[in-house]
């Protein structure tokens, strides 16, 4: 088990310093390119494999006690170690993890984006998964901000040079406001460090450990440092602007990590930092993050909204963007409640989002891929998209995605929104219940407004504009009998099929997430008891 994860986050960096390498003799391919690409799958896929050993390896009778942990001495003189280890909370998220990278990867063999060399491009994914899988897994504040800083590199150059219109501003938005970010959690990480005596964050999530040195006061300005940077990643309404720049201008798979993985690691830093280290700090502001959270849920479904009306030539990419802002509204929600009702409900948000979000991305790209545009006007016009006529499946697939992103019940998004309302109806004591009730109302409208500019999205694309009745045999050939689409293909099947799949059985059997999830957050909420 120690193997197993150690070895799912080393693998990827030892295969991007590979794939800079000539291929063999006899593994070549038809060309350079080709093996490369194919090296990235094989990379990703022996990770995928390996994480998901270690989830059936995992002893699930106790999901709260750190399994697969390594602890060795890194820096004595800092007291800073190399210590990693997942529980109920961190496993979900390292499986999810290595499964977008890998469908990636295979997406990204049959239809690699635009731009300089495979090589450059499956090194930096490798980077990235590395350094993804690195933050759910350590377990040492330096090392955490190591690996939370590690991503940014490979996804700012993937923006960069492998973007589309706009890509230069975007990526440089996107490293500007997330390293900003960084550098006040930086100071918060080094105040715990400082005063408690030790990085290490399992000792500092028990009562009786190292955290029983940090006064409120300690804890309050810590909390508010490096909630600043996890805020930013979340990303937390008004923080958010860098999102919908860098997903527009993101190539596909740089959308499918970046709202389905990276945007995580910042509510993964509020669960694993601020909720057990910082409680009476988090405690003090929870009302604070929970409005914002509530403002980001309504302002990203009116933003949708405004994108999706006829005339706003609003970018499906960025109205997915934009709807990412209001869904981890809903997890920073369930946390700031501080219940195990709100947080378990956040996770599973999580999880929920990265797979019905990473899902509507690739969906997005298949049709910028067959249309050449994701301009919602474009798509909706009499001669756009029409995907119930031209292609069905794919239209059926891009349905079954909005419906899930919008909360249907029997699928995941609907548990994650629903714990996370029902832990702000009955908030941690000491909280403003009048306040909290308030809160979870604006994230019932949001639900109501989500609805409503998903199904636009739906019927505008999946139905295309009014078509005109031909009066003429001549004029039966014209826009109301537009050619068919490409339909989905086999390596579409193979790099989306899983995520509709597993949206279905996280629907319904949430069990199985929350069965995980629970022991490890009452535990955290419990002090270590």
């Amino acid at each position: 088990m120690q193997i197993l994860l150690a070895g799912s986050v080393v693998l990827p960096l030892v295969g991007a310093l590979a794939a800079l390498l000539p291929a063999p003799p006899g593994l070549k391919g038809k060309n350079p390119d080709q093996a490369v690409l194919r090296h990235g799958v094989t990379v990703t896929g022996v990770v995928f494999a390996a994480t998901l050993a270690l989830a059936v390896g995992f002893d699930h009778a106790h999901p709260a006690r750190m399994q697969a942990t390594t602890d060795l001495s890194w820096i004595p003189a800092l007291g800073i170690r190399i210590h990693l280890g997942v529980d109920g909370i961190s496993l979900p998220l390292v499986v999810l993890t290595a499964l977008l990278t890998f469908l990636c990867a295979v997406y990204s063999y049959f239809k690699m984006p635009t731009g300089p060399s495979p090589k450059a491009f499956v090194a930096l994914l490798l980077v990235l998964e590395s350094g993804t899988l690195a933050t759910f897994a350590v377990l040492d504040l330096m090392l955490f901000f190591l690996a939370f800083e590690m991503v940014l590199i490979p996804m700012y150059f993937l923006i960069a040079r492998w973007g589309g219109a706009g890509r230069q501003a975007a990526a440089w938005k996107f490293i500007l406001y997330t390293l900003l970010g960084s550098v006040v959690m930086l100071l918060g990480l080094l105040l715990i460090g400082l005063k408690s005596g030790t990085f290490d964050m399992v000792a500092l999530a028990t009562d009786n450990g190292p955290k029983a040195q940090l006064s409120h006061t300690v804890q309050l300005v810590a909390v508010l440092a490096v909630g600043i940077g996890l805020a930013v990643k979340s990303p937390m309404w008004p923080l958010h602007s860098w999102l919908p720049d860098a997903h527009t201008a993101a190539p596909t798979v740089g959308s499918v990590l970046l709202a389905g993985v990276l945007l995580k690691m910042g509510t993964y830093g509020f669960v694993r930092i601020a909720l057990p280290i910082t409680p009476d700090g988090l405690h003090t502001v929870a009302p604070y993050l929970a409005a914002l959270a509530a403002v980001g849920i309504v302002y990203g479904s009116l933003a949708c909204l405004a994108l999706v009306r006829t005339g706003a030539k609003g970018d499906l990419k960025r109205l997915i963007a934009y709807s990412s802002v209001g869904h981890m509204g809903f997890v920073l929600l369930g946390i700031a409640s501080m219940t195990p009702t709100g947080i378990n409900g956040a996770l599973f948000a999580n999880i929920a989002h990265g797979l019905i979000t990473g899902l509507l991305f690739f969906l997005v790209g298949g049709l910028k891929d067959r249309l050449g545009s994701t301009d919602l006007d474009t798509l909706a016009g009499t001669t756009g998209a029409a995907l119930y006529g031209r292609a069905p499946r794919f239209g059926g697939l891009l349905a079954f995605a909005a419906v899930a992103s919008l909360g249907l019940p029997g699928l995941a998004g609907f548990w994650g929104e629903m714990l996370a309302m029902f832990g702000a109806f009955s908030p941690a004591a000491g909280l403003s219940r009048p306040a909290f009730l308030t809160f979870m109302a604006l994230a019932g409208l949001g639900t109501l407004l989500t609805a409503a500019y998903l199904l636009l999205v739906v019927r505008r694309i999946c139905m295309g504009g009014t078509l005109k009745a031909p009066t003429s045999p001549t004029e039966a050939g014209g826009p109301a009998t537009a050619p068919a689409l490409l339909d989905l293909a086999g390596y579409e099947y193979a790099a989306w099929g899983p995520l509709a799949v597993l949206t279905v059985l996280a629907g319904l059997w949430p069990a199985a997430l929350l069965g995980l999830t629970n022991p490890a957050v009452q535990q955290l909420l419990g002090g270590g008891k």
